[in-house]
């Protein structure tokens, strides 16, 4: 009897102690928070005794995640990360709107080859000395960098071999990826202004810019809905005897769709560029209405020249081909790749303009521009 009774007392211990755990692990769980709504490369999750910063997809193909605790004592481990930030090195003109955005470019310490800063706020910095040049972004100079000692570089990377950003780590300054450029969806791209918020202390003010617009955007996409017409359009060009063109679940090939147009490649498949004959494309897209973004070309008449095909597209013929191209910086930045990720409502006003000018008769083109 002695022992039945001890089987019982050691099952019940056993049972209470389950169930007290699972207790905790579910009131950890109703506390944790996050506030992203788009981005599928990055979370932040706040429970009440700690907030973690989770890189999910730093580069193509990534396999794990990075975590970063963010605390406000000195940090003892490089996945640890004191905020608000003091300096920070940053390595695209991508993540410097971001900056500017939370009135933070000032903690911008240093960037590889500042030539392709457009914004003018970022470039006054530079002629003031107080952004050094780092070299080129391929070959960051350690010895520089180690001169600036910031509190984080943020990088970027298109695989997981990068030699640098583990150089940079072996000296002691931590490495954060931004894999913004990975998003599939325009306000995917623009929500890493969070990633900005959380690092420098932020976060109501990223919160509040990252909402305006999407706001914005959306607005916008509504507006869209109203044409009665819906323009076919082809996008792309020519580089070698390949024709590139974004797929159909792109975040290009998503801005053509919330402006309400009929992008002639929007069911294919795939989030990144197509790559196809140019006989092909003159076959299908020979009478398309409009032509965006047909490479790197300054007019038409450079185009014709690379593309013999080009003059003989109804979009050449009638004059309907826009370009970011021409749309630059004092010292040659294209404005586009800098602003366009963290200002997709821009983007898509600019679409929405170009094929449906009298939905924004008072919108004047940010980025793109005809090419004459």
């Amino acid at each position: 009897m002695n022992i039945f009774k001890s089987a019982l007392l050691i099952i019940s211990i056993i049972l209470f102690t389950i169930s007290c755990n699972t207790k905790d692990s579910k009131k950890v769980e109703e506390k944790s928070t996050s506030s992203i709504k788009y981005a599928k490369g990055f979370d932040i999750v706040k429970t009440d005794s700690e907030t973690k910063l989770i890189i999910k997809s730093p580069y193509p193909g990534a396999t794990g995640e990075t975590v970063y605790s963010i605390i406000s004592e000195k940090p003892s481990k490089l996945n640890e990360i004191q905020t608000p930030l003091k300096s920070i090195v940053v390595t695209s003109t991508t993540h410097i709107p971001n900056l500017e955005m939370l009135n933070v470019e000032n903690k911008l310490v240093g960037f590889p080859n500042t030539t392709f800063i457009s914004s003018k706020k970022t470039r006054k910095l530079i002629a003031q000395k107080a952004v050094q040049e780092l070299g080129h972004p391929d070959h960051i100079s350690t010895e520089n960098l180690l001169d600036l000692n910031p509190d984080i570089v943020m990088g970027f990377s298109v695989n997981a071999n990068n030699k640098m950003f583990a150089t940079i780590e072996k000296i002691g300054i931590p490495v954060v990826f931004n894999g913004a450029w990975l998003e599939e969806t325009p306000l995917g791209r623009a929500e890493w202004i969070k990633v900005f918020g959380i690092l420098f202390d932020k976060e109501i003010k990223a919160d509040s810019v990252f909402s305006n617009i999407e706001k914005n955007y959306l607005e916008a996409k509504a507006i869209a809905k109203n044409s009665k017409n819906k323009p076919t359009v082809v996008c792309g060009g020519l580089y070698r005897d390949v024709w590139y063109m974004p797929a159909g679940n792109s975040f290009e090939a998503t801005f053509l769709k919330d402006a309400n147009t009929d992008y002639l490649w929007k069911d294919s498949q795939g989030s990144g560029s197509l790559s196809l004959n140019v006989e092909n494309v003159f076959d299908k897209g020979q009478n398309a209405e409009y032509w965006f973004s047909p490479g790197m070309h300054a007019t038409t008449n450079d185009l014709k020249q690379s593309n013999f095909i080009s003059s003989k597209m109804d979009a050449f013929k009638n004059n309907k081909i826009y370009s970011y191209n021409n749309t630059k910086g004092e010292t040659g930045g294209i404005w586009y790749f800098e602003l366009s990720p963290v200002r997709p409502d821009l983007v898509l006003k600019d679409i929405i303009k170009i094929t449906h000018p009298e939905l924004l008769p008072n919108y004047k083109l940010t980025f793109y521009k005809k090419l004459n």
